[in-house]
């Protein structure tokens, strides 16, 4: 027959074994079911009809497998008997190519993030081809216990997995169709404990110390905080580019006169605020080694510097500020002025916003 989407779709198990419906429009191309319903297309080549797995529909389209078994049948047919067979492309091989396509495409914090898990959590060797579904499921499973670190782990290694695919390294992507769940953080922290964190801050100095003062003041973004940059700010404004931000798009914010005071004693000699320790062009990325240390010698519950921007949000609500003026100063994509109104209300709300961190900061100075 020729395959199309909705024939494959009513294409019955067979009641056992396997059954294979070949495509009339691309000869040696057709579809394999299972006896318990797997669909998964194949490629026929040569004159001793080699067998090729291209992928499970519906998670690989009709149009993608008939492509791709267009390409596997031409590859076939240009190899010659002597032809030395393909290098074996392994798993740490893989994952820097990888890695190294994601600078060229993703933001540094997107890299930074696939880059530790990777190699935190998939410390596997090896040819790329025999990892399988069983080895990646333990790993998963020894995450349990961390929901959100299982999620990015799964998200992380998924996509990677699927980066090889569609370039020919492997037939299949080994990664299950996992689903998972985690609880929405909710932690706030008291008057109390931010006065602790302000403090230990203030203790610990340059650069981690000063990187939670702005965060606590100015509810950004950690990547925002570090990846700030002194040709980015204006007087008492500062803009943060479109590739830094989370929805994409300019965010010109106010500073207030607690942040700006810290910021002008920062040391000077680079346009990063905060350099690593290795390169005065890379950001500080430090953080879990800091945050251990600085949370040894205070007694909170314990909280993630992203609680610190939530904390921002729901003092901000307590202080009365007006919730459009709070997003703005969040950058939410989703705010409370979406839809039309956000194309047509252009107010950068700077007065607003200005208005709002100078209460926030009375109010700080008042629990400190």
């Amino acid at each position: 027959m020729s395959l199309t989407d909705a024939q494959i779709k009513r294409l019955k198990a067979p009641e056992k074994g396997q059954k294979t419906y070949f495509d009339d429009a691309l000869p040696g191309f057709g579809v394999r079911i299972s006896q318990g319903g797997t669909k998964t297309f194949i490629a026929i080549c040569g004159p001793k009809r080699k067998r090729h797995s291209i992928g499970r529909y519906p998670d690989m389209s009709l149009s993608e497998a008939r492509a791709r078994a267009k390409g596997i049948q031409a590859e076939f047919a240009l190899e010659s008997p002597n032809k030395p067979a393909r290098p074996v492309l392994k798993f740490e091989d893989a994952r820097r190519m990888f890695l190294a396509d994601c600078e060229k495409r993703n933001k540094p914090r997107t890299v930074e993030e696939y880059t530790r898990l990777l190699y935190k959590h998939f410390l596997l060797t090896g040819p790329l081809e025999d990892i399988d579904r069983h080895m990646l499921v333990r790993i998963l499973d020894k995450l349990k216990s961390t929901p959100s670190e299982q999620k990015h782990a799964f998200v992380a290694i998924r996509t990677m997995m699927n980066w090889c695919w569609k370039r020919g390294y492997i037939e299949n992507s080994p990664v299950p169709p996992l689903t998972f769940r985690s609880n929405p953080r909710n932690r706030v922290l008291n008057d109390n404990e931010l006065r602790s964190v302000w403090e230990r801050a203030d203790e610990i100095g340059y650069p981690f110390g000063t990187i939670v003062k702005l965060l606590i003041l100015t509810g950004q973004r950690r990547g925002e905080i570090t990846n700030l940059r002194r040709s980015w700010i204006d007087g008492d404004t500062v803009s943060f580019p479109p590739e830094i931000v989370k929805n994409n798009r300019v965010h010109v914010l106010p500073l207030s006169g607690m942040t700006k005071s810290i910021i002008d004693e920062l040391p000077e000699g680079t346009d990063l605020l905060f350099p690593s320790r290795l390169s005065n062009e890379t950001p500080f990325n430090g953080f879990s080694r800091s945050k251990r240390t600085f949370d040894s010698k205070i007694s909170i519950e314990p909280y993630t510097l992203h609680d610190l921007r939530r904390t921002f949000s729901s003092t901000m609500a307590k202080l009365g500020t007006p919730i459009h003026v709070t997003e703005k100063i969040l950058n939410h994509a989703s705010g409370t002025v979406s839809g039309v109104a956000a194309v047509y209300n252009r107010h950068s709300y700077q007065d607003e916003m200005r208005t709002a961190f100078g209460t926030f900061e009375e109010y700080l100075k008042e629990i400190l």
